[in-house]
């Protein structure tokens, strides 16, 4: 059977992690990460050439995820099953960071009668690891497991402030901003003078730059040794809140739990 055909990425990534790469593995975890809310099904034509990889390869990955229950397929269209939350809720039972979390974020929602999440950095995303919200409409991306863009969010901007200057800028150099909405922030010096403000205030707000008529306001999430592992928010409907009250009306009670939450985070 002949080699497979590396991208230089890929390549890149099999030399530097040691031989005890599992180079199968990876692949298999790219073909489940090319669905989305906007790809539900494919077709295996599709996701190979999505993840740049022989036919042959994506066929024994999809039967391996469908025999698995982890993936179904009608017709020539493959689809995740909920069981692929399984891997997701390994990860949310196993980290004290969420079982810490969650009911923090609950109690402060409750409080305040606003919505309230907690997420950690993932390359260039953030994603949500708790939330807590009052009974009425909220917007997709609170929901948990969800992905956003951190240079265009509060918690994505508080947890880039604690990069240092190497890293951070590092981030902006790979950085291909894309317009979320109208107020989205895309200019990289722009961006980098927002973020550094946030070292200096402590805090972060974004007002509309991910989802219309939503802004939010963020400061980091340390460990007991003062190490940033995530960032908690508050986030309102832009119609219920100015934004000239996000700051009086929530800093002081996210410095609270931030406070309260180092304690417990070892």
């Amino acid at each position: 059977m002949p080699a497979f055909k590396r991208s230089a990425a890929e390549q890149k990534q099999i030399e530097n992690s040691g031989p005890e790469f599992l180079e199968a593995l990876a692949r298999g975890l790219r073909v489940i990460e090319t669905f989305n809310h906007e790809r539900r099904q494919l077709a295996l034509g599709d996701i190979a050439k999505l993840v740049n990889l022989p036919r042959a390869s994506v066929r024994r990955t999809l039967h391996t995820l469908v025999a698995m229950g982890y993936a179904e397929v009608n017709g020539r269209l493959f689809r995740l099953r909920p069981r692929i939350l399984e891997l997701a809720r390994a990860y949310l039972q196993s980290s004290v960071i969420t079982d810490v979390l969650q009911p923090a974020i609950e109690r402060l929602s409750e409080a305040i009668g606003e919505s309230c999440s907690a997420a950690v950095l993932d390359g260039q995303d953030i994603i949500m690891i708790a939330h807590a919200s009052p009974q009425r409409m909220i917007p997709v991306s609170a929901q948990i497991g969800f992905r956003l863009p951190a240079f265009a969010t509060s918690l994505g901007r508080v947890m880039l402030a604690a990069l240092d200057d190497r890293e951070l800028d590092q981030f902006l150099s790979r950085l291909q901003p894309r317009k979320l909405t109208k107020f989205t922030i895309l200019d990289k010096s722009e961006l980098r003078k927002a973020i550094l403000n946030v070292r200096k205030t402590g805090y972060a707000i974004a007002d509309q730059e991910a989802e219309i008529g939503f802004r939010s306001i963020a400061i980091s999430l340390r460990k007991h040794d003062g190490k940033v592992i995530g960032a908690v928010n508050v986030g309102v409907h832009s119609e219920r809140t100015a934004l000239k009250a996000m700051h009086g009306q929530f800093f002081g009670k996210l410095q609270a739990l931030a406070t309260e939450l180092q304690q417990q985070l070892i």
